[in-house]
Formats: structure tokens, sequence, C-alpha cells
């Protein structure tokens, strides 16, 4: 047997203490370390990535072989290593790992290498301060989504008619819903603030929680898909699964007020709106209430005015038999109308309706109404819309016409007294504007529709027209010229027709020339 070594011998008290074997650390931690403090949290995380690299070149990130360092830090650049590779560790006897465990423990060698160029978003530029802050923020906002999701389990169970531990259903609450809505707000304020992320108005309201929205297919390989807003494409994606299961509810009523401040031509949403309307039985005057300011904020707007038809036609047969009513009703729809017409005088979707309303309220005689159009008519003689509407209210009415007869065709019920006053008022209008068609058209409707020969009125043509073919022709309206070769042609008179035609050709209306040498050639058509 060799011979047991001696007993190392004790230190005495005086002696001083045994040196420590010095750990040798690896020359690129002193080379990771900036020498300056960090300002930023990507800045700070750079750091700490760097400083659990200590074998990595911070310049290129590449790792350092073995063979380029000292003896003594080769057994620690191995010793990292082994702690980094789980799947080696068990290659290794047990003495060699207990070995590199104390190596490591003695270097304080960092086991994980942190990840490098983590991305923290906007974070990344914040301060230390500012981060904190950041990390409160993110903190409520999770505590904020924990309760969310609570309540929504909580509608789950009610929905399902779940009873809790007293036996009693489940419900949950208006003022549980309003605080709902609170947090909801809260969490998209904050989910905006640190994510940048915009949450739809109806993802965030509690109300809505039951509908999965149905988003807009665009055709695969479309050309030019439509790049919708997003809270519009949001509530178009919940208005296509409400419509797909017919829902006629009040928030559905909610909805397209929503999408109508959004989009007030959006057809098949109105259609749906009536829709909802009617199946609930809500109030018809209320609606009509609320489309009144809508209709003054979208003047040109066809489907108002749609909407508004259908609007009188349920309303209507709920107070036919109520004159008071029906005349009541009447007279707040002209009082409105008056109001939009003051912003635009010939909208023809609002003449239109005006001309609905009237036969279908029957208001023929209601003196308002005819004042009415002659007021504005006083105001703008050139408004051709309330000519029309005149004509309309006058000889469409059942109290002396017949029913089936053409706006253009002699109808026997007119009055001839009814005939007289229209031409004296038309010739009157004619005297302030000469030259303005609407008044012309109107006379000789008149003389059509009262079964009268366009001469009964040559001695008031003629007074615009003086002497015609000759070198001191005058002719102060055209349209007179062209209603007095009307009058020759009745006659039988085809020269002095020719004549008048070809002066309105050559002079008096020339860019109309093609349309005048047509006339003529239509005075040879029997």
């Amino acid at each position: 047997m060799p011979p047991k070594g001696k007993a190392a011998q004790k230190p005495k008290a005086n002696d001083p203490p045994p040196a420590q074997p010095q750990t040798q650390q690896p020359p690129a931690t002193q080379a990771t370390t900036s020498p300056t403090t960090p300002t930023t949290i990507a800045a700070r995380s750079a750091a700490f990535a760097s400083e659990s690299r200590p074998f990595e070149s911070p310049t290129t990130s590449k790792p350092t072989s073995i063979s380029s360092l000292p003896r003594d830090a080769q057994a620690t650049w191995t010793a990292l290593r082994f702690a980094r590779s789980p799947a080696s560790r068990n290659r290794l006897p047990l003495k060699v790992q207990r070995e590199y465990w104390k190596l490591i423990n003695e270097s304080s060698l960092p086991i994980r290498a942190l990840r490098k160029n983590y991305d923290y978003g906007a974070a990344g530029s914040y301060d230390l301060a500012t981060y904190e802050a950041w990390r409160e923020k993110r903190t409520l906002l999770t505590c904020l989504e924990v309760q969310s999701r609570a309540f929504r389990e909580r509608r789950e169970r009610e929905r399902e008619g779940v009873r809790d531990i007293s036996g009693d259903k489940v419900v949950v609450t208006g003022e549980e819903m309003d605080e709902e809505r609170e947090r909801r707000k809260e969490m998209a304020g904050l989910k905006r603030e640190l994510y940048g992320v915009l949450g739809g108005q109806l993802e965030g309201d509690p109300e809505w929680d039951d509908v999965v929205p149905i988003a807009q297919e665009e055709p695969e390989g479309a050309l030019a898909t439509i790049s919708y807003p997003g809270e519009y494409a949001e509530a178009m994606g919940y208005l296509r699964a409400v419509m797909i299961k017919k829902e006629y509810s009040a928030r559905c009523l909610r909805l397209t007020e929503t999408i109508i401040e959004m989009n007030p031509a959006h057809y098949t949403m109105w259609l749906y709106r009536a829709a909802i309307l009617f199946a609930m039985k809500l109030p018809i005057p209320d609606e009509i209430e609320w489309l009144n300011e809508v209709s003054l904020e979208h003047l040109k707007n066809y489907q108002i005015w749609h909407h508004r038809h259908l609007l009188v036609d349920n309303y209507y047969p709920t107070i036919a038999n109520d004159a008071e009513a029906v005349k009541a009703f009447g007279a707040s729809e002209i009082a409105f109308l008056k109001q939009i017409l003051a912003e635009d005088t010939k909208n023809y979707h609002v003449w239109s309706y005006r001309s609905y309303l009237v036969e279908k309220l029957g208001i023929w005689d209601v003196p308002e109404e005819l004042s009415s159009i002659e007021g504005m008519i006083n105001d703008d003689v050139r408004n051709n819309s309330a000519w029309s509407h005149r004509f309309f209210l006058i000889f469409s009415n059942p109290a002396h016409s017949t029913k089936g007869v053409a706006a253009t065709e002699r109808d026997p019920a007119v009055p001839a007294a009814l005939v007289d006053r229209e031409v004296a008022y038309s010739q009157e209008k004619i005297a302030l504007a000469p030259q303005n068609q609407s008044p012309w058209n109107y006379l000789r409707g008149v003389l059509v529709k009262g079964g009268r020969k366009l001469g009964s009125v040559e001695d008031f043509v003629q007074g615009f027209v003086h002497e015609l073919g000759t070198e001191s022709e005058d002719v102060t309206s055209s349209h007179a010229l062209d209603l007095l070769a009307e009058i020759y042609a009745e006659k039988g008179d085809k020269s002095q027709a020719e004549l008048c035609l070809r002066r309105l050709a050559e002079k008096w209306d020339r860019i109309r020339s093609g349309y005048w040498e047509w006339r003529k050639k239509c005075l040879d058509t029997p």
C-alpha cells in the first residue's frame, strides 16, 4: 500500500490565512460592460442581454471560439456551454458535472442568455419612470379584463337560466351593464394608449356580446377593394348579422341610426329600419320628428323621402276616419315642407313627396296649400317646380277632374271659370318675365285641359312679336314666337308658321336651330 501522506499542519494563531484561489473571469465580461448607465428600456435590455453573453462579441454578435481564449478561461467557457446545453449534461460523469457547477457558482456565470433585440415597441424609448407608469397601466388593463371576463360569464349564466347558491336565477342588473360599459370604455382607452389598438364602439358594448359580426367579403382577385372606415365596417358587420336573423329590436333600431349618421344613402338599411318600426309598432309621429332633423341635414337624399312615404302609408290608415287628425297631420307636414323648401326651393324629392301627400291626405282644397304655392311663385316666377305643383293641385283635383285623363289631354270636367282664372293668372306672370318659359308652358297646359284652341290667346301672344319678317322686327319673347307658330299651324297658315320657325332658327333662338328646322319639316306631316 502506498504510504499515507502527511496530514496538513494546523495554522498557528499568528499565521495569515491561506490565499484563496483566484477564479478567472471571462475577459469578454469586462469588454461588454457599458461605461454609461442605460437611459431607456431598450438600451437597458440590450445591456442585460450583452452581460448574459460573456463569450460573445457585442459588435459582431458572434460566439467566441474556445481556442482564442487563455487556458484559464477555457474551463469557464466549457462550464457555460455545459450549463446551457441540457442535452449534453447526462453525457458527462457526475464528478465532472459537480466540478462544472462549482465553477459556475464561483464565477457567477449567467445560466440563461437573455433575448437580444427585444422589441418593446413605443415603450422601448421610455425612460425608467415612464416605463413604470406604462407597466402600471398595463396592470390596470389586465385587472379590467379579468373583471370584464367575469361579467361575460355572468351574462352567459343569465342567458342559460343558471341559478346561484341561494336558488335564484342569475340576473344582470342595469347598474352592472352601465359599469361594464364604462369599464370597456376605459379598456379601449388603455389599449389605444398602450398598444395603439383602435377598439370598435359596438365591440365595447356588452349589449352586443351575443352577436357575431359578419365581415364584408371581397371577391377573390378583386381589382379594387373598398377601404371602409373602421367604425363603419364594424357597424355593417353587426347589421348583416342581425338582418340574417331578422331581429327587430330597440338595439337594432339604434344601430340603423348609427349607420345613417355615417352613410345616409344606404337604402337597404332604411328598408330594415322601416321593418323594425312596423314590427315593433312604434309611434310613427316620433319617427317623423326624428326624420325631420335628418332631412334638414341631407337635403338631396332620396332614401329619406322614400322612407317618409312608407311611414305615411303605414300611419294614414290609423287616422283616416278622424278628419281632425288628418287635418292636423297634413298641416304639420306642409309646415315642414315649407321649411325645407326655404333651404332648397327646387328640390325634386320634396316636390314629389308634396304631390304624393296632397293626393294621399286629400288636401286639394286646403286654401293654405294654394296660397303657399302662389307665394313661392311671387318670390321666384321662374320656379318651374312651383308651377308644376300648381297645375297638379288644380287640374288633378277629383272635384273637377276625370279619373284616368292624362295631364296633356282635354278634361270635360274642368269648369270654364277655372280655365279663365288660370289663363289670366299665367298671362299676368308672363308679363313680369316674358322670356320665362314656365308660365308659357303652363298657359299651353291650361288651354289643352279646358279644350280651347291656342288661337284663343293670339291677341295676347301678338303683344310680344312686332313687325315679324321686316327690318323693324322686334320679339320680346322667343317663347311667344314659338306659340305663335303653333297658332298659325292650327289655323292652317303654313307660310306664317314657317316664317316664325325660320326667324327663331336665324335670330331669336339660334342655339336650337336644328330643332326649329325639324319643326318646319313637321308642318308638312298631316
